[in-house]
């Protein structure tokens, strides 16, 4: 049997010892755990962007692997310390709607809420990473079942990623990422591209909230493109982006995460 897998996503940032405090709970509690860190660079409080990575990175993992998440701006707060169940994979972190996602695309089975007579006698209010949610992805990397450490629950906070939908006649979506590359990553997926026709060539009507229309080609490749022209395409995750040809959109657009845009058929 393989070593188990437990990955890690922050918005600790790699500046404190944070992370090796949590890693250094897991090796203790589970020896034999292989450690993969997601990212640890979302944006402080970034409950969208932090959804946005994990759902995109946890398919890739292998079966059983426990997914720790940890971007938490309710700490020592009234929010829940859950462990959500899904095919192949369980997710750890706090009730705020990052894990969501991530578990409904590999198939969301149960969620439970960790027991208080299941913590650590040792923790804080203020660092539940360290002391509540790494020594329980611990547990469960070595074995134990999610249902020893909860107790399950239908009552926990929604996915933070809102769902695109075809109104009046076009795609209402938003953008849910921008990546380092100024890529404007949107929640908008391919069928419902494929509902308006749209094809490599097409020309595509993008509008912004109190901003000009632009009229983009949606493209195969950035390569496809000339260099800073901007361009729409299906990015990797398998939704549509607007990007520019080696240059960034995000600046050329000046647009983030959270800005509304509709998009429909030149």
């Amino acid at each position: 049997m393989g070593r188990p897998v437990v990955s890690l996503l922050t918005d600790f940032g790699l500046k404190d010892s944070y992370v090796a405090e949590m890693k250094a709970v897991i090796l203790s509690l589970c020896p034999r755990a292989s450690l993969v860190d997601i990212t640890h660079e979302v944006e402080p409080f970034n409950l969208r962007a932090a959804a946005y990575l994990l759902s995109r990175a946890a398919p890739w993992f292998p079966r059983g692997t426990v997914h720790l998440a940890i971007v938490d701006p309710g700490v020592g707060g009234g929010r829940k310390p859950l462990i959500v169940e899904a095919e192949g994979a369980v997710f750890v972190g706090p009730d705020n709607g990052i894990l969501l996602p991530a578990a409904r695309k590999l198939g969301l089975k149960r969620v439970y809420e960790i027991r208080s007579e299941k913590l650590p006698k040792r923790f804080t209010e203020v660092f539940h990473g360290r002391d509540i949610f790494a020594p329980t992805a611990a547990r469960l990397a070595c074995g134990v079942k999610p249902s020893s450490l909860g107790v399950e629950t239908s009552e926990f906070v929604e996915e933070v990623i809102p769902q695109a939908k075809i109104l009046e006649g076009k795609i209402r979506g938003e953008i849910v990422y921008a990546d380092r590359f100024g890529n404007l990553v949107t929640n908008i997926g391919r069928k419902l591209l494929e509902a308006f026709n749209v094809k490599p060539g097409s020309l595509l009507k993008v509008s912004f909230k109190e901003r000009k229309a632009l009229t983009v080609r949606f493209l195969q490749a950035y390569s496809q493109a000339e260099v800073g022209e901007l361009l729409t395409l299906i990015g990797s995750w398998g939704t549509l982006e607007v990007s520019a040809n080696q240059a960034k959109a995000s600046e050329k657009l000046k647009v983030g995460v959270g800005e509304e845009l509709w998009v429909e058929k030149a």
